[in-house]
């Protein structure tokens, strides 16, 4: 059970991230102003789907927290980086982001420092 903690914790910390950035992308550029930046901010903290990236982190943290109760964190927490994985290969779909050769082979190792430190349990 622990395992699962992990990945619905990975899922809603990918979820909060692929949504601050739709919406960032919907509300435009930050602005240059002191002022202007406060209400940027304050407009996309209003924002139901910014909250609820905002409660998604709540939920993961909540996760963690479980599958703190149930397995190592040397052993948990390399999972983790599996979050940067979703969002890179999820940005690619969603905001068309660029792939090259030197992201993919960073992705290759994170999987395999996964692999590697999940068989070390």
């Amino acid at each position: 059970m622990g395992l699962v903690y992990v990945f619905l914790t990975i899922l809603f910390t990918v979820y909060g991230q692929l949504v601050i950035k739709w919406q960032v992308n919907m509300a435009g550029g930050f602005p240059i102003s002191a002022s202007g930046k406060a209400l940027y901010l304050f407009h996309l903290l209003l924002n139901p789907w910014v909250i609820s990236s905002l409660f998604a982190a709540f939920l993961a943290a909540l996760c963690w927290m479980s599958a703190m109760t149930k397995l190592e964190l040397s052993y948990a927490y390399p999972f983790m980086s599996l979050s940067f994985v979703l969002v890179f290969i999820l940005s690619l779909f969603f905001f068309h982001e660029s792939f090259t050769i030197v992201k993919l082979l960073g992705i290759l190792l994170i999987i395999s420092g996964v692999i590697v430190l999940g068989q070390s349990a």
